[in-house]
């Protein structure tokens, strides 16, 4: 289709996988009439929740792939809602992503300029770290850990930075830690 399109259901009964059949069903003919198109290869089944029920939705008589996780709007959702497979363990961590643009702003840059290097940091790759962020916050210490850990990792790196402590690091940069800038949004 055009754009993305979820369809959601509690399953709890047996009436409730064809009232979803039924949604989806309903949704594939509005695309047809519209024409557009259902991709059913881009289409999956994601089963939230201890009580996982066997359920077999289909599209044009072709099953969707049950799966452990997806992707959503950037976000990577688990079958278990933990972030910890969008942090760091899944096809497009933001962890390895991020390190990959900081470590292109140390080379790139011929300017070792502090306020330049924070900004671009800010700009670049700290939007990477928080991007949707109130969404899948970390409540694991392993995945808060392993974000804050990065930005530690950045301001280490910036000349003259090297022997303080991250919190003096962070105070003489004028940054918060991430943990605190996510609680400021979720406030």
């Amino acid at each position: 289709m055009a754009d993305d399109v979820e369809v959601y259901a509690r399953i709890i009964h047996d009436v409730h996988k064809v009232v979803l059949q039924e949604a989806v069903n309903a949704l594939c003919n509005w695309a047809k009439d519209w024409e557009l198109f259902c991709f059913y290869r881009q289409c999956c089944l994601l089963n939230i929740g201890l009580n996982v029920s066997d359920v077999s939705i289909s599209i044009d008589g072709i099953l969707l792939s049950v799966v452990s996780s997806c992707r959503d709007l950037g976000v990577t959702v688990a079958s278990d809602l933990s972030p910890s497979m969008h942090v760091n363990t899944n096809s497009r961590p933001i962890v390895p992503k991020a390190h990959v643009r900081a470590n292109a702003i140390h080379r790139c840059f011929i300017s070792r300029d502090i306020s330049l290097l924070v900004r671009a940091y800010i700009v670049y790759v700290r939007s990477i770290l928080e991007y949707n962020s109130i969404f899948w916050s970390p409540y694991l210490k392993q995945d808060t850990d392993a974000i804050e850990r990065f930005q530690r990792r950045f301001t280490k790196r910036l000349r003259g930075f090297g022997n303080y402590s991250y919190s003096e690091r962070l105070r003489l940069l004028q940054l918060p830690s991430l943990e605190l800038r996510r609680l400021y949004v979720l406030i």
